[in-house]
């Protein structure tokens, strides 16, 4: 048995509320990782480059009211 069988074995013994629990730490877990990886440091850069070259975009709603 892998490890990860091992852990789906022990996480269908859960109760509802501690998979819940663990479901939220999961899912903040793997936002931690994300928000740290290269991809993500490298597109900061390049906005931060962007604002520095003044090459942004301006959003305007078609919905906005003008008077």
């Amino acid at each position: 048995m892998s490890v990860l069988e091992a852990i789906e074995n022990d996480i269908k013994q859960l109760p509802r509320d501690a998979a819940l629990e663990l479901r939220d730490w999961l899912a903040d877990y793997l936002d931690d990782q994300e928000e740290l990886s290269p991809e993500f440091v490298e597109s900061i850069k390049r906005g931060k480059s962007d604002l520095e070259e003044d090459h942004v975009r301006v959003f305007r709603s078609s919905n906005s009211c003008t008077q």
